[in-house]
């Protein structure tokens, strides 16, 4: 069997990052969002929105430490590795903020290509704020036709995951690989 990395991906609140740690739970190797992360190292050292004080340098983190997951992933001994977010959501952010970056961005996004691509789409039924997540749900939706536009900019063809039960969604997934 080939290697297969798979993104979920899809605007903030869609239910992804519930998805992975179900996956997990199954016993799939999966790579969680890295922007959480992020987002907390910078507001240990002061600064509470880094992605909207500094969104160059924000991104510049995000796409080496997503470089990072997919040659990680290619030397996981699984078949199957799940990503939660790609390269090209950095670019997305990007164009949805109206911001400049380096070709590098561009590049990263031909370079590294994913086996498949899931999108989960905009739901305000389970779409919750919280300290790292300060989009409000309009804005999430706006974010999600960038990450449609950039996905598709790059080749990819996007199977969207139905609104559902956890399971049922999984099952979905699992179906489609």
């Amino acid at each position: 069997m080939q290697k297969e990395i798979i993104v979920l991906l899809g605007g903030p609140g869609t239910g992804k990052s519930t998805l992975i740690n179900e996956l997990v739970a199954r016993g799939f190797c999966c790579y969680p969002e890295i922007s959480r992360q992020v987002t907390m190292k910078a507001q240990q050292e002061g600064i509470e929105q880094l992605f909207l004080e500094q969104p160059l340098l924000f991104s510049e983190m995000l796409l080496k430490g997503r470089i990072e997951q997919y040659k990680n992933a290619l030397e996981e001994p699984d078949n199957v590795v799940f990503i939660d977010r790609g390269i090209p959501d950095v670019v997305a952010y990007m164009d949805y903020i109206g911001d400049e970056y380096p070709a590098s961005f561009v590049k990263a996004c031909e370079d590294y290509k994913y086996s498949k691509t899931f999108i989960l789409p905009p739901w305000e039924e389970i779409y919750q704020s919280d300290s790292e997540r300060y989009e409000n749900f309009d804005q999430a939706v706006k974010i999600q036709e960038h990450l449609v536009d950039t996905y598709k900019k790059y080749g990819y063809e996007l199977i969207e995951v139905p609104k559902d039960t956890v399971e049922n969604r999984i099952l979905y997934i699992l179906d489609k690989i």
